[in-house]
């Protein structure tokens, strides 16, 4: 039986395609597509169809089978909104203030959303679909993509996010294949929305919760936390937000600067000085707002099930920040994050809840690594590479090259396998570098990844070396750590070995790396400690200012626009001093933007 599960509605468009209950490819449209997110902007009239997406889930389903699987094969397609449920609902809320806009919240922007929605049904049947197709509520869509694929018999289910249908914050009960909500929060209290809200106060876009996160490091959480309470209410596992200050549908910021006496940014800052240090402190109160309704659920939850494990989703499971505080709390035994936690999640977690929920099959699919997208062969490499006149070279051990390249200082872009689920680049799609260098960091933002200074880099450290290197102990983050999705306390006096992978609050957002999940990525972490004495080595995703590479195409592109010294796909090694060739955008944005840079 084939179930394709699709996130279209809202952002990170997806698609995941089970077979008899088990995973056989997921990935977010916005790899194929080029377009951040999938498309511009979260507009009421602009739903995307994860076209490329689900055209890769069919083709990975056609692997081994007599003839290409097609729409026609699908036995049910789930769609993870149900876009009457929220017509109804945000149409029936009534705003304290006005707003002239057409846009989410009027009767006239909710209806298109509707209409636009609904609509998808007719157009899968157009191409071809003849089975089921279902609407499924987003933030069950959310539980079911964190408790159905966790390790976990029953569990606490916490979702937390922008908004659902109506609902900010969902909680449920987990136990076999079921799940039962026990308690919700809606809109406008919306830990989500305040994020955006404030990402754009400081001159962010919507999307920069990650940037804002970085910045908050930097702050002093204390000195707008009194002022947050004009617009935040929380305690006992609840909260409140006024919406007549914050005004959630309004692109109007003067109550947040009477309420904070600070002038919203046009432009966002670039790096923190005298002058911008009010701003990191304004994140820094709302990084530690989060932390604190956070454990507030969590606190709420283990009351109502008494369960030692917990599962997380939603956009605001993806703060590490957050999440590393809850892991150290204690309040769960275990937690489980799905690594594509945000929207994307909710294709995979719509496919799932019809095979358990509604179908009431048996668990038998556990989530274990998050290489689920397009992978492509030796062939499909030298094509590009001899397609674009690049000089290469074929190396017998491609892993321990690329050690040595990294000890000797070189940035390396390094594409391998199965493209990864989810926002982070985990080994497949990364640009890797010496943590042991300093000046590396400045390299990497000035003249690699062109953004600001303030954002931190990641370290992928062999599993089994993460209790020599970090406090914390390892089975806290037992079911997290393999998807950076936490943030561990560096050993003091390992501090000074490995400065370009930690913060300034002396944290590292971690990735465990496993021999049995990802063996080349191991190898390669393995030869650099036998050089350098370091079992880790700094990972970013391989990307400039657009989604993460998914194809060699891609890997090429970016390679030729930046300042990466080594491209290295499959085993073969692309030199940049070899390769000083002009590239051939196809994204007019993109070419203009590196224009504007040098």
């Amino acid at each position: 039986m084939f179930i394709l599960g699709v996130n279209a509605a809202y952002h990170e468009s997806s698609a995941c395609l089970l077979k008899d209950g088990h995973v056989l490819a997921a990935a977010e449209e916005e790899r194929f597509n080029r377009i951040k997110h999938g498309k511009k902007g979260a507009n009421f009239d602009n739903v995307c169809l994860p076209v490329n997406a689900i055209r890769y889930c069919l083709k990975e389903a056609s692997i081994g089978e007599t003839r290409e699987i097609s729409l026609i094969d699908i036995d049910h397609i789930v769609y993870s909104l149900e876009p009457v449920r929220r017509f109804v609902r945000n149409v029936q809320h009534q705003h304290p203030y006005h707003f002239d806009s057409i846009d989410f919240g009027t009767y006239q922007a909710e209806y298109v959303f509707k209409e636009m929605n609904e609509n998808m049904a007719d157009e899968f049947a157009k191409s071809g679909f003849q089975g089921e197709f279902h609407w499924l509520g987003h933030h069950e869509s959310h539980a079911a993509s964190a408790f159905f694929v966790s390790p976990f018999d029953e569990a606490a289910v916490l979702v937390i996010d922008g908004i659902g249908e109506y609902e900010s914050t969902t909680l449920y009960s987990g136990v076999g294949n079921q799940i039962k909500k026990v308690g919700s929060i809606n809109y406008p209290n919306s830990i989500g929305f305040l994020w955006e809200k404030i990402c754009k106060f400081l001159g962010f876009s919507e999307y920069d919760a990650c940037k804002l996160m970085g910045l908050a490091s930097y702050g002093k959480p204390d000195v707008y936390l009194s002022a947050f309470k004009d617009i935040i209410e929380y305690g006992d596992g609840d909260f409140r937000i006024s919406d007549d200050i914050i005004q959630f549908r309004n692109d109007n910021y003067t109550h947040l600067e009477e309420v904070f006496k600070l002038e919203r940014l046009n432009q966002h800052i670039t790096f923190v000085d005298k002058d911008s240090q009010k701003y990191a402190d304004l994140a820094a109160s709302l990084q530690k707002i989060t932390e604190d309704i956070l454990l507030s659920f969590c606190e709420r939850l283990k009351e109502k099930t008494g369960s030692d494990n917990l599962c997380l989703a939603g956009g605001v499971a993806l703060n590490c920040t957050a999440n590393g505080v809850l892991c150290k709390k204690g309040i769960f035994k275990n937690i489980f994050i799905q690594p594509a936690a945000n929207d994307a999640g909710t294709s995979m977690g719509a496919a799932f809840y019809v095979w358990n929920q509604m179908m009431k099959n048996p668990r038998s699919y556990v989530f274990k690594n998050a290489y689920l997208g397009p992978m492509f062969s030796d062939f499909d490499i030298l094509k590009v590479l001899n397609k674009k006149g690049l000089a290469y070279q074929k190396v017998d051990s491609v892993e321990e090259y690329a050690a040595e390249l990294i000890a000797k200082g070189n940035i390396i872009s390094w594409f391998q396998g199965r493209m990864e689920w989810g926002p982070r680049a985990l080994g497949n799609r990364s640009i890797l570098a010496d943590p042991r260098r300093k000046e590396i960091v400045g390299m990497l933002n000035t003249k690699t990844k062109f953004r600001e200074p303030f954002r931190p880099f990641c370290p992928s450290i062999l599993s089994e070396k993460f209790t020599e290197w970090f406090k914390e102990p390892i089975e806290s983050i037992r079911y997290v750590g393999d998807y950076m999705l936490t943030t561990n306390h560096v050993i003091q006096q390992k501090m000074g070995d490995i400065p370009a992978v930690v913060h300034i609050d002396g944290t590292s957002r971690v990735q465990l790396v496993k021999k049995d999940e990802n063996p080349r990525y191991h190898a390669l972490i393995e030869h650099f400690e036998k050089l350098t004495k370091i079992p880790m080595v700094l990972n970013t995703s391989f990307n400039v200012q657009e989604p993460i590479v998914c194809t060699p195409e891609d890997a090429v592109k970016t390679f030729l626009a930046s300042d990466i010294d080594y491209l290295i796909m499959g085993d073969f090694v692309i030199p940049r001093e070899d390769n000083r060739v002009e590239v051939d955008f196809e994204n007019v944005y993109l070419k203009e933007y590196f224009e504007l840079l040098r």
